[in-house]
């Protein structure tokens, strides 16, 4: 057998560079690295090597860097992925979040923090967490709960199996997720006799598996037994490039869709069929549809909460079909599992439906609902303080066919899924699996490097912003050019509200109601000018538009606008499940729980 000696790090940095997609692109397509004591000298040794075949990109906080590469596999489809390396300890701790983000969305990203000696011999190592009753933890161990596959490479040889099985997890639709890889730091180093047939080029297919027949046939007979069936439209259409087919397929049928907040840009907002957002951040077309609806057909969705209203939306008399290439996700509450690709199980059901026709919906649903969204979002009249509704007209007039807009904490989620009209898939970037704060500089980065043609303009909050902005310093220095809009309303908003909604006080979400003896005064232009982008503040949304309208020079640019933290769109929603205290010295609250004890009779 012919060999080549190489070390443990060289041979993973060999193989990951020649594995490929059935699109013939590389699925690795870059790594991000924070170099540290347990990752400099290996790692970063055959990364140099590389470095001109594969690239590396060097972040500003792990947690972020990871971000960016979530991003950059969410908004190609889970087609392209990249790897972020660490050094052990608080660098590989940071990205743990960033994992989770990963496993909650089933967005693949190769993970590969640094770990202690596997030799044992200078233990405690500097930033080893020593677990008095077991000697084989280490600070990685807390990735486990929150990756898809996991695996610690504590011999060289270990590479031969664990990366084949990392790369079937970044590639496998139904189990996609992080793939975490703990690579001792001495392991790295050492060098083995590796077959050379381990590094031929591979090329890894999707699976597409069609629906079982009998389930098939479960779900033909329930749509044809049904009046009024909705589609709800989850991220899986994406996905699996489906839009297009269940387009077709809602038009033949008849069937209204609405989408999930990773749907959302699966049908233009203007097609007929396309009934809008549905959820506690939905539309009231979409929600009343599925009210009346006999029987709810999700397709790639995981019927999160905001999805369901909590499911307070969705009537136990109605029958609840998933069909869903993960079999977890096609049984939940009770659902008739459909387990198939999403285009699969469309053409499948199209094969046998025939002449089936849905009752459809009235569409005076949706030009009331779109009547009400022009009405939020239209320009005011004077130099107000803005509102985040107005804030997204604005953007919207200054889009095109190829813009992007993203977000995913906050306020911003929210409104965007009830008021953004998607033009095309993609257009729509948001992450809210995970909900994470951060997330949206970096994700922005990671979504313009994955599509650079596109137009990719970024929704943050000034919290937010001083959660995680470091990203844009390395995206100015990678020349990433994007618009990011951050719209200050002085503290978490979206939080306060909910706060007050259910009672309570006003209390440490706004800046002025925390501690505090010198009142905030962040200069937000100042410290984005500091690292290198262009930032102008803007007094109106008249400022803002003609601010959007001289984007796509080269480099980031940041708008910054404050904007009034009390406003929220009134109409459309759902009932959404967030516990109240049952004893409060406050009438407030007391009066908040009797609503929510109301709420929950009605659903149960």
């Amino acid at each position: 057998m012919n060999t080549i000696r190489l070390t443990a790090a060289q041979a993973m940095v060999r193989y990951i560079e020649n594995q490929f997609n059935e699109d013939g692109q590389r699925i690795i397509e870059g790594v991000w690295a924070i170099f540290g004591h347990g990752n400099v000298a290996g790692i970063g040794e055959a990364l140099h090597d590389a470095k001109d075949r594969l690239p590396t990109y060097r972040g500003h906080n792990e947690q972020t860097m990871a971000h960016a590469a979530i991003a950059y596999a969410k908004q190609s489809k889970r087609k392209r992925a990249m790897a972020v390396t660490t050094s052990i300890g608080p660098g590989a701790t940071n990205m743990v979040t960033a994992a989770a983000l990963a496993h909650v969305n089933r967005l693949p990203v190769l993970m590969i923090p640094g770990d202690v000696f596997a030799n044992r011999g200078p233990d405690p190592v500097l930033q080893q967490i020593e677990d008095f009753g077991d000697g084989t933890v280490s600070a990685n161990d807390t990735f486990k709960p929150v990756s898809r596959y996991f695996d610690r490479i504590s011999r060289p040889e270990h590479v031969l199996t664990a990366l084949p099985r990392a790369f079937q997890t970044l590639t496998d639709p139904a189990n996609c997720g992080p793939a975490v890889l703990a690579f001792c730091q001495d392991t790295q180093a050492e060098a083995y006799d590796y077959p050379l047939t381990f590094f031929e080029p591979r090329i890894w297919y999707i699976r597409r598996p069609a629906p079982e027949a009998g389930e098939l046939a479960r779900a033909i007979e329930a749509i044809r037994s049904a009046n009024n069936p909705v589609i709800v439209a989850g991220g899986g259409v994406h996905y699996a490039d489906a839009c297009d087919a269940l387009k077709a397929f809602a038009h033949r049928f008849n069937m209204p869709v609405v989408e999930t907040q990773a749907g959302k840009s699966a049908l233009p907002w203007d097609d007929e069929m396309a009934f809008g957002p549905v959820g506690v951040t939905g539309s009231n077309s979409a929600n009343r549809v599925c009210e009346d609806a006999d029987l709810v057909l999700g397709i790639g969705t995981r019927f999160q909460d905001f999805t369901t209203g909590s499911w307070a939306l969705f009537s136990k008399a109605q029958k609840l079909i998933s069909l869903n290439i993960q079999p977890w996700d096609s049984h939940k509450h009770g659902a008739q599992s459909l387990v198939a690709d999403a285009a699969e199980g469309l053409a499948a059901l199209a094969e046998h439906l025939g002449d089936y026709q849905g009752a459809g919906a009235d569409q005076t649903l949706r030009s009331d609902w779109y009547a009400a969204v022009d009405a939020v979002t239209d320009a005011p009249a004077g130099n107000t303080l803005a509102t985040d509704m107005q804030v997204i007209g604005a953007v919207q007039r200054a889009a095109n066919d190829n813009t992007v807009v993203m977000s995913a904490a906050g306020t911003m989620p929210g409104e965007l899924h009830k008021l953004w009209k998607s033009y095309n898939p993609g257009a729509y970037h948001m992450e809210y699996g995970f909900s994470c704060m951060g997330y949206e500089i970096a994700g922005a980065m990671g979504i313009k490097m994955a599509e650079p043609h596109r137009d990719v303009i970024c929704f943050t909050g000034d919290g937010t912003y001083m959660m995680a902005n470091s990203e844009l310093a390395a995206a100015v220095m990678m020349g990433v050019d994007f618009t990011i809009v951050v719209t200050d309303n002085r503290g978490y908003g979206c939080i306060n509200r909910l706060q007050m909604g259910t009672g309570g006080a006003e209390f440490n979400n706004l800046l002025d109601h925390s501690q505090h003896e010198v009142p905030s005064a962040i200069d937000f232009v100042k410290h984005a000018e500091s690292m290198g982008a262009q930032a102008v503040k803007v007094s109106d949304i008249a400022g803002l538009e003609t601010e959007l309208a001289s984007r796509g020079e080269k480099g980031v640019k940041v708008i910054v606008i404050d904007t009034d933290p009390y406003p929220s769109t009134e109409a459309g929603g759902y009932w959404w499940d967030v516990a109240v205290p049952e004893a409060s010295n406050r009438d407030e609250v007391n009066e908040a729980r009797s609503r929510y004890e109301a709420a929950l009779k009605e659903r149960n």
